[in-house]
């Protein structure tokens, strides 16, 4: 990896009205603490670095990464942020 390596996050989440089994258990849990009635959905972040022209370049990559192998597109979407 090169010094001028460009930073980017991937963010995975389910799709609303897919059930979240790990999210549920962390509110249960919540609730057992005394944290109320909480909704929780659990995530994924990658950070990555790669070599890039670009920014836009970077999240073209990303885009492939993610739909390649990163997010389920059945059942998750994704976000890209890059630095």
């Amino acid at each position: 990896m090169s010094e001028g390596a460009i930073k980017g996050k991937v963010t995975v989440r389910l799709r609303p009205g897919v059930l979240d089994v790990q999210g549920k258990a962390i509110a249960n849990a919540l609730a057992d603490l005394g944290f109320g009635d909480t909704e929780v959905r659990v995530g994924k972040v990658f950070e990555v670095s790669l070599d890039a022209a670009d920014a836009d370049a970077a999240r073209a990559r990303l885009a492939e990464m993610a739909t390649g192998l990163l997010a389920n597109p059945v059942m998750e979407t994704f976000e890209i942020e890059v630095d």
